[in-house]
């Protein structure tokens, strides 16, 4: 089956290559096991001066690589380089202090001496998604190349030339052959790499089924996951909360990336005392977004990803709206060529209805008015996701208090969630489990042994 490369902007088809073949795909991973033999002896001082030129090529090349993603998956040119931009600071970030992360730790028992190390496993396969197509990869592989392992990508099937761009930065910033490598693949494909022995370990960042058919295939092999899944994250505002600057963090909360993030706010729970307060904001600050070209610096928000993605939010929407909600702003694809949508308030919103229930994947924010404090924290615990939540209120002392009883990866206090290679990433429930960034995330790829010496 081809692998397209489809412009959600003009509809168009960029380009189109051959998936590999069963006997490429193991040559392939066979190539991956003999980098793996010699890189994982290479000192940290040739890790870091290898990392500090990918670093220097994602800078001198954002504004090429964030064409790359305007055109495959839709994303406006200056957030394509600010994408980039922070790609090269978490490969900075590792090439900084991974060595420190990774020394051994001593522990004082009856032995002489005895200690815990951390050793690179091998080959590590990735299955990533298109929605930020470079830093979700690199995030992954500066890390686990770090620490000594090696990568193979599988790329989302509609940026094929992303994933091909990623491997070649690898090779020109002086990586030996093996240590980065993308497969172009279709899903289908992916048990048998997880077969193969040299693979030692999966991580996969995409949708709740895609992580459940890796973790049951990796399973069978016994073989380590990491997982980072879909979030319904509660954007919650409580009655002291500062209305402005919620209202207009709230915007760009949503409709990152068009609404197309796992980590974006996707049900805003606001306490009724300030409801109608901060919805007007809310909605002026919403009409303001531009909306179209990708490759156009003024455009705030690119189209859908895709027409099939664009006609699931659709759907998700009428039947929201079906179930009593109410649209406020948008609701509508827009005319013309291209897989848009406009962004769309719902309000009315209650348990039962997609727009509560479900990960809406694209610019639709879901609006819910609840009576206090302690109804807005049973609303934020009350879906099946825990990956973020921002939380909006002046009273930091009882924000304190709140953080515990969210059930999230991550709590963000006046401020939109964010991912930051210093703090570690990832969630619970149906959002996965296993950590990405800071040293948590380098350490979930390598095997920490104990020694006993006496």
């Amino acid at each position: 089956m081809p692998i397209q490369s489809l412009n959600p902007t003009t509809e168009l088809v960029e380009k189109t290559f051959s998936a590999l073949t069963a006997s490429e795909i193991q040559e392939k991973i066979a190539t991956a096991g003999l980098a793996f033999a010699s890189w994982k002896n290479a000192s940290f001082a040739v890790r870091v001066g290898l990392m500090a030129n990918l670093s220097q090529l994602l800078k001198d090349n954002a504004e090429k690589l964030a064409r790359s993603m305007a055109v495959e998956m839709g994303k406006p040119i200056t957030a394509g380089e600010a994408e980039i931009r922070k790609c090269a600071t978490v490969v900075d970030f590792y090439a900084t202090n991974a060595e420190n992360y990774l020394k051994n730790e001593a522990v004082a028992t009856d032995a002489t001496e005895s200690f815990v190390s951390f050793e690179p496993l091998g080959v590590i396969l990735a299955v990533m998604p298109w929605n930020f197509p470079f830093w979700q990869v690199i995030r992954f592989a500066a890390p686990a190349i770090m620490a000594g392992n090696v990568a193979i990508l599988k790329h989302a099937s509609n940026v094929p030339q992303c994933a091909l761009a990623i491997e070649e930065l690898f090779l020109q910033a002086g990586f030996p052959e093996g240590v980065f490598q993308s497969l172009l693949i279709g899903g289908e494909q992916v048990e048998a790499v997880i077969k193969n022995d040299l693979v030692k370990a999966v991580t996969l960042t995409g949708s709740e089924y895609a992580g459940s058919q890796v973790a049951m295939q990796s399973g069978k092999e016994i073989k380590k996951t990491v997982l980072e899944l879909g979030g319904s994250d509660p954007f919650i505002v409580l009655a002291d909360a500062d209305l402005a600057e919620a209202s207009s963090v709230g915007i760009m909360a949503r409709l990152q990336n068009a609404g197309q993030s796992c980590i974006a706010s996707k049900r805003f729970i606001v306490v009724a005392s300030v409801y109608d307060e901060f919805l007007a904001k809310f909605i002026d600050n919403w009409k303001k977004i531009s909306v179209g070209d990708p490759l156009d610096r003024k455009t705030e928000m690119g189209p859908i990803y895709s027409q099939s993605g664009l006609e699931a939010i659709e759907k998700q929407i009428r039947d929201s709206v079906a179930g009593g909600a109410m649209i406020a702003v948008g609701g509508k694809r827009m005319a013309g060529v291209g897989c848009f949508l406009e962004p769309t308030i719902l309000t009315n919103v209650r348990k039962g209805m997609p727009a509560y229930d479900e990960e809406i994947f694209g610019p639709v924010a879901g609006v819910i008015k609840v009576e206090n404090t302690e109804e807005a924290i049973a609303v934020a615990n009350d879906t099946k996701f825990g990956l973020g939540a921002s939380l909006w209120t002046r009273d930091i002392a009882e924000a304190k208090k709140i953080i515990p009883r969210l059930e999230a990866g991550c709590v963000f206090v006046n401020s939109m969630v964010k991912s930051d290679p210093r703090l570690p990433f990832g969630g619970l429930k149906k959002s996965g489990y296993g950590r990405e960034l800071s040293y948590f995330g380098l350490r979930e790829f390598v095997n920490i042994k104990t020694v006993f010496i006496k």
